[in-house]
């Protein structure tokens, strides 16, 4: 059960999210970064000097930072998950990239955000839905 503390860690959340360099990086990573291959993402991802490279590494780092916070205990589950399903959107817009990767080298891409999915029912359900819209093109047969 949530706690006046879990409430106030959730509002502290919102609040660092409000920054504006956050919200500039949020908006790049969920609105106008769409790459269509392994190669675009990796322009940004992996090329530090990429203008947008900060971007990437803020908001992802900022939503596995988050999404530990719930795992270890800090933040109620359920509390959390009410209002806060940008990570899991992030997961499921990018991960599909990484999954061969992962494989080769066995390091989990948002590796926290992965656990909560698996972990609560409400993240898997939101993961799905947002898999729909946001994860790889269905390939037509």
């Amino acid at each position: 059960m949530a706690t006046p503390v879990d409430a106030e860690l959730v509002l502290r959340l919102y609040e660092l999210r409000r920054e504006e360099t956050l919200r500039k990086a949020r908006r790049f990573m969920v609105s106008e970064f769409n790459p269509k291959n392994l190669e675009e993402l990796r322009a940004v991802s992996r090329d530090g000097k990429s203008e947008h490279n900060p971007a990437w590494r803020q908001v992802l780092s900022y939503w596995e930072m988050a999404t530990s916070m719930v795992l270890r205990g800090a933040i109620d589950a359920d509390l959390f998950l009410d209002s806060n399903a940008e990570g899991i959107l992030l997961y499921a817009k990018f991960h599909h990239f990484h999954a061969e990767s992962e494989k080769e080298s066995g390091n989990q891409f948002m590796r926290q955000t992965a656990t909560l999915i698996a972990k609560y029912p409400s993240a898997k359900e939101r993961y799905e839905v947002m898999l729909k819209t946001f994860g790889p093109p269905k390939s037509s047969a």
